[in-house]
């Protein structure tokens, strides 16, 4: 997958790969070989876009007309069927949790609850947090967290990647007392 820098207008560098500047990269394709290479690139490319600007939540509505799925310097915009296409590839991966039954707005997980949970353990055994607890503040956003891909992570995310951890058995989130679950706590298992 070679990339090409690019600056998106929140002045976030951006990847963008060489099908993006191809335009028929923007209509689906034909030949079931060739459009299934095509969703492939589409699905590391929106993987890739959510992780590059940090976001977790797409809007289809307003994504038709996002940097995402509209080169404006080649004309091109992915067709509403197209975006449905490479969303319900990556629900059936595990990238995509949809918010409503309409399917019009959904979570992009660029990295699977697991995957985050993994990175979280390995940073908390390197710490000495084994057989301790610390917040999920301290995680997200404590001093010693500041250098990891994980500061500054999505509450929610944070959460599925602990409940991911606690299912493996290496932790338990302990519930706090605020309703949004962000002064809730974390024991980590050695």
């Amino acid at each position: 997958f070679e990339l090409l820098t690019t600056t998106m207008t929140s002045k976030q560098p951006i990847d963008w790969p060489w099908q993006y500047h191809f335009p028929p990269f923007f209509t689906l394709q034909p030949n079931s070989d060739t459009r299934a290479k095509q969703v492939e690139a589409w699905c590391d490319l929106v993987l890739a876009y959510h992780k590059a600007t940090k976001a977790y939540i797409l809007d289809v509505s307003e994504s038709q007309s996002s940097p995402l799925f509209c080169n404006l310097k080649i004309n091109r915009r992915l067709s509403a069927e197209g975006i449905a296409l490479v969303l319900e590839t990556l629900e059936s991966r595990g990238n995509v949790e949809w918010q409503d039954g309409q399917k019009s707005r959904c979570l992009v997980m660029w990295r699977s609850p697991q995957e985050w949970g993994q990175l979280i353990y390995q940073w908390a055994q390197a710490n000495g947090l084994g057989n301790s607890v610390c917040t999920l503040y301290e995680i997200h956003s404590g001093e010693d967290s500041t250098e990891q891909e994980f500061y500054g992570v999505e509450l929610w995310m944070l959460r599925k990647a602990i409940q991911a951890l606690a299912n493996e058995g290496k932790a338990e989130l302990i519930p706090g007392a605020n309703p949004d679950g962000s002064d809730a706590g974390v024991k980590f298992f050695s």
